[in-house]
């Protein structure tokens, strides 16, 4: 029997979900108040890495993320993704040391280069690092892009995209049925809530709480530019990129810095240290900034599964939502229409929060 889903949400995380259910037979309904690549999506550096805050459980999860963006990428052409690797010194000396010993010892191709291999990795630097680490692995997707390339293939394949707003989970004794949209019910045989910042109170309306935060991240984004970057620079207290279409983008750290009260004159400032940090960037240009209110568990890592006690429901909300987005789309998809759970998802169940 065809199963039928509702995916809410059209971030990196629903648009990965709605492509592998679709593509595996089942018939889905991507429901988002937003256009293709959501709310948060946007907002992304878009690093595809698994280097920071790691419990070794942790970095497997994302290592096997970064292997299923390839794989997702020989399965649909032309995704925008680049393999451009990482330059980080945005730690002391000898917690960089510690990082990549961990991480090394753990099979991540980390390596230490001095101020003269770094000079030849991003040769535009104004300000070389004495010590840096390298990770040539790492690369970066342009979110919004492949959020639409996912949503539409999916649509190609049979999947029905909704724009409106889930006033509510419709429920039936302890199984949710479908979604009310505009005082309007659709029925499904499972419902995944992928709405980012908006899962908390979508999930409440079936009694379920959701423990996550929602800090705010600005980033600012320069308007095109001649090319002065090769890959991503994780330097102190600025993370930097130049995106496909020449945008250097650049926060004080990858998920964005505390906008403070006045957001404009933060992100002048940033800009302006951004354009500091680089050589033949005298003609660089501010266009815009944003910021995106990131989906954050409060013990910093994903949930990714069945709500328990209530049937027909799944959830997925992370902020390491483009790295983990083909993995989860993968797993999740294996899990609802197969009963069959990764146990790269093992910890990352609500039930940890019941304790």
């Amino acid at each position: 029997m065809t199963k039928e889903v509702i995916v809410i949400g059209a971030g990196i995380i629903g648009a990965s979900i709605a492509w592998h259910l679709s593509r595996a037979g089942a018939l889905v309904t991507v429901i988002a108040d937003s256009g293709a690549g959501g709310v948060a999506t946007p907002n992304s550096f878009a690093w595809i890495n698994a280097s920071w805050g790691n419990p070794e459980t942790y970095f497997r999860l994302r290592v096997r993320a970064m292997a299923e963006w390839k794989r997702l990428a020989k399965d649909l052409p032309g995704l925008p993704l680049a393999w451009c690797g990482g330059l980080c010194f945005d730690l002391p000396a000898d917690r960089l040391e510690a990082y990549a010993a961990e991480h090394s010892a753990w099979g991540y191709g980390i390596e230490r280069v001095g101020r003269e291999q770094a000079a030849l990795i991003e040769p535009n630097l104004a300000e070389l690092p004495d010590f840096a680490m390298y990770v040539a692995e790492e690369g970066v997707a342009e979110p919004v892009a492949a959020a639409k390339a996912l949503l539409g293939d999916a649509e190609r394949r049979g999947a029905r995209i909704v724009t409106g707003t889930v006033g509510a989970l419709a429920i039936s004794g302890d199984r949710v049925t479908g979604v009310v949209v505009s005082g309007e019910a659709i029925a499904a045989d499972e419902v995944v809530v992928a709405a980012g910042a908006g899962v908390p109170a979508i999930a409440a309306t079936a009694g379920i709480k959701l423990p996550i935060e929602t800090p705010p991240g600005l980033i600012v984004h320069s308007r095109p530019y001649e090319k002065l970057l090769n890959g991503l620079v994780l330097g102190d207290r600025l993370h930097m990129r130049q995106t496909a279409e020449g945008r250097i983008i650049a926060g004080s750290d990858f998920g964005g810095g505390d906008p403070g009260v006045d957001a404009t004159a933060t992100a002048r400032d940033l800009f302006a240290a951004t354009k500091a940090m680089l050589r033949g960037a005298e003609g660089l240009e501010l266009d815009f900034h944003t910021v995106g209110y990131r989906p954050t568990p409060i013990d910093g890592f994903p949930i990714i599964g069945r709500a328990e006690g209530v049937d027909g429901l799944y959830i997925a909300v992370t902020h390491s939502g483009v790295t983990l987005a083909p993995a989860v789309g993968l797993f999740a998809t294996r899990e609802i229409l197969d009963g069959e759970r990764d146990a790269l998802l093992a910890p990352y169940g609500l039930g940890r929060f019941a304790q």
